[in-house]
């Protein structure tokens, strides 16, 4: 009775609200990502870019190439359109002349908004030491989450306390110079106990400067690394299809720091982008690290591990086991359009990897002491032309490849193709490029898809995606392929918006008694309505998906989000949802928002209701608190989750508190 209340009240204020905050990029970025389900695409050192860049947007009269093309949803022409438009006019006046760019569209502007700004600033050259510390900001942000509920390891097994916190600080000048520390603790781990003497669990530092001379970038500490397509090295965004569809499938090469609160995927050391001629720049870094990993009877490496959990000894044993030594860099080439590089790495363990190669899926996975790479990247730009690709070859003698071809007959539509071969011995253990199966090895591919911006009301999106998997992988014995298509529509006028897209998916797998492949069909589909006032806003969404492999399974979701802002010093915000899946096939997915720093879109399947409160104040002119309440009920079960995580309830509830001060 109690909720059917709460979902009669949210329901009935989303209708009479007349006050709520300005939208929020999280939710604007959601509306223009939706078909990823964020499976991985989206995870915390993704948005950990993209909340830095909120925090300190990019002053459009002095955006380099480099700084644009680190928002993922700008295509290789509007990042073009951008510097023509300021150096033509030499530079903007106001943000709002976004919309004077033909090849930004309402989406897309809007978006942009959020991470950039003018400033009246005549500091052209970098800043002397005693001006950064006399004129920087310090920003400092601590975050805990608090559980209502008590799981099996919090009684026996868990090292540590049930709650999860971090501490994070930064200090800024402008965009030239950066220093950060970060400290994570998760849930279960122990804090100044065990091998956690020195407090967190987790640490990451940095120090970084940019435009100081001939150096373009530097960082100290620990960073992220991009190059080319990153068929050879990428630990900075993944770019999903939508994503590559929607930036036409450019690559771009990015040296930043690393400041999230993951365990895995960083760099540690240091690394420089140099100019060294008008069209020339040359990058190198070197990294020295311990990671986690679990280790066979021998001692050799069985698993590189990435979780960064250490809640019970057994996962502490492994904490921080091995050591890996990483060094490279990339040669870089542009002018009038045309771009070609040069990118080398070179990887060593100090135990060798022997992975369990007895499943045959696993026959062709990486082993040995020592790993290197060698590629060559190009591309080339105009007006209606955008063409990007790499070839990367590993050190025993496997070939990757990935080629990207976009067309813009007008400024409306853009078609683009991408193709790629990625083979099953090829072995790069830092890749991270477009693929269908997640490894850059055993698949080769094509998409094909199109944006078209019918008018300034419309936009459509679809591709159709077919992969081919030569060697047996997870859940296929023998060779397999999949085939991935999908559609949307978004219409928006005036402070109204309909969402809709539907995704269709078959995938080879085994039959139940692993002697043939049979198709898994997966269809998902999401409506959603959006109303945004001068302080309020609702969305209203429904979501839909069908699984069919051995069994059918169907479920949906209704959701509705609510904001508003009753005070200048006050946002809020709050969401509901009932969900009704047949199992964990038809799972399905909503954006809440949450604390900054944190990406928060969970999963449901099973029977029951979702809802969350959130709350924003700034009690001062740079003091903000930040609270969220969030539970999840379930009418299906008696306890939810397993082993240490099993909580012995149908009622899972969580609080999570933020304070956040800038001086």
């Amino acid at each position: 009775m109690k909720n059917c209340v709460l979902v009669c009240f949210l329901t009935l204020f989303s209708f009479v609200a007349n006050a709520q905050e300005q939208r929020d990029w999280q939710r604007l970025y959601d509306e223009l990502m939706v078909s990823e389900e964020q499976e991985g695409l989206m995870n915390e050192e993704n948005y950990d870019l993209l909340c830095s860049l909120a925090a300190h947007p990019i002053d459009l009269n002095k955006a380099t190439r480099e700084e644009l093309e680190q928002l993922p949803f700008l295509t290789a022409t509007q990042v073009e359109d951008i510097l023509a438009y300021i150096y033509q006019y030499h530079g903007m006046r106001s943000v709002g002349e976004l919309l004077m760019i033909e090849s930004l569209d309402t989406a897309r502007s809007e978006l942009l908004s959020c991470f950039v700004t003018i400033k009246i600033d005549e500091q052209k050259h970098f800043p002397p030491l005693a001006t950064i510390l006399k004129y920087g900001k310090h920003d400092i942000t601590f975050t805990m989450k608090a559980p209502f509920y008590e799981r099996k390891g919090d009684k026996n097994g868990y090292l540590g306390y049930p709650y999860t916190h971090s501490l994070r600080y930064k200090f800024s000048y402008s965009d030239y110079f950066r220093a950060g520390l970060v400290g994570a603790q998760d849930s279960g781990e122990p804090f100044f106990a065990n091998r956690n003497a020195l407090g967190y669990d987790h640490y990451s530092f940095y120090i970084s400067v940019r435009k100081l001379g001939r150096i373009k970038s530097a960082v100290a500490g620990r960073y992220k690394v991009r190059f080319g397509q990153g068929l050879i090295i990428n630990n900075d965004f993944s770019f999903g299809k939508t994503m590559t569809l929607l930036s036409q499938g450019r690559s771009y090469t990015a040296i930043r720091p690393y400041s999230s609160r993951s365990h895995a995927n960083y760099l540690q050391g240091g690394a420089a982008t140099v100019a060294l001629t008008r069209h020339i720049d040359l990058s190198a870094f070197a990294s020295y690290r311990k990671n986690d990993a679990t280790l066979n009877a021998d001692g050799t490496i069985r698993t590189l591990l990435k979780s960064g959990y250490h809640r019970t000894p057994t996962e502490m044993k492994k904490k921080n086991n091995i050591s890996q030594t990483t060094f490279g860099g990339n040669l870089q080439w542009f002018d009038h359009g045309f771009r070609a590089g040069l990118t080398a790495l070179y990887t060593h363990f100090d135990r060798p990897l022997m992975p369990n190669t007895g499943q045959t899926y696993r026959s062709d996975y990486p082993q040995g002491y020592d790993f290197w790479n060698v590629g060559v990247s190009y591309g080339y730009l105009n007006y209606r032309w955008n063409m990007n690709g790499e070839i990367a070859m590993s050190g025993n003698g496997a070939v990757a490849t990935l080629n990207s071809l976009s067309f813009q007959p007008t400024k409306r539509l853009s078609l683009t193709a991408i193709q790629r071969y990625y083979g099953s011995r090829y072995w790069a253990l830092h890749a991270n490029a477009f693929s269908e199966g997640g490894q850059m090895r055993n698949e080769m591919g094509m998409l094909v898809g199109a944006n078209w911006t019918v008018n300034r009301f419309l936009a459509l999106s679809a591709y159709t995606d077919y992969a081919y998997f030569r060697k047996p992988r997870y859940r296929a014995s023998v060779a397999s392929s999949a085939w991935d298509n999908y559609i949307s529509a978004i219409y928006t006028r005036g402070n109204l918006s309909f969402l809709a897209r539907y995704r269709f998916k078959i995938r080879e797998k085994d039959n139940a008694d692993h002697t043939k492949l049979i198709n898994e069909y997966t269809q998902r589909t999401r409506f959603a309505f959006t109303c945004s006032g001068l302080n309020w806003d609702f969305k209203t969404q429904a979501d839909l998906a069908y699984n069919h492999h051995k069994t059918n399974s169907f479920g949906y979701m209704l959701s509705e989000f609510v904001a508003w802002q009753p005070l200048s010093w006050l946002q809020t915000s709050a969401n509901i949802g009932y969900f009704h899946t047949a199992d964990f096939a038809s799972r399905l997915y909503i954006y809440e928002r949450s604390m900054l720093y944190s990406f928060s879109f969970p999963t449901f399947y099973g029977k029951g209701i979702r809802w969350s409160v959130f709350a924003r104040a700034n009690l001062r002119q740079n003091l903000s608190v930040l609270l969220k309440v969030g539970t999840t009920h379930y009418f299906d079960r008696k306890h939810i989750s397993s082993g240490l995580q099993q909580i012995n309830r149908s009622e899972q509830t969580d609080l999570e508190v933020q304070l956040h001060w800038k001086v």
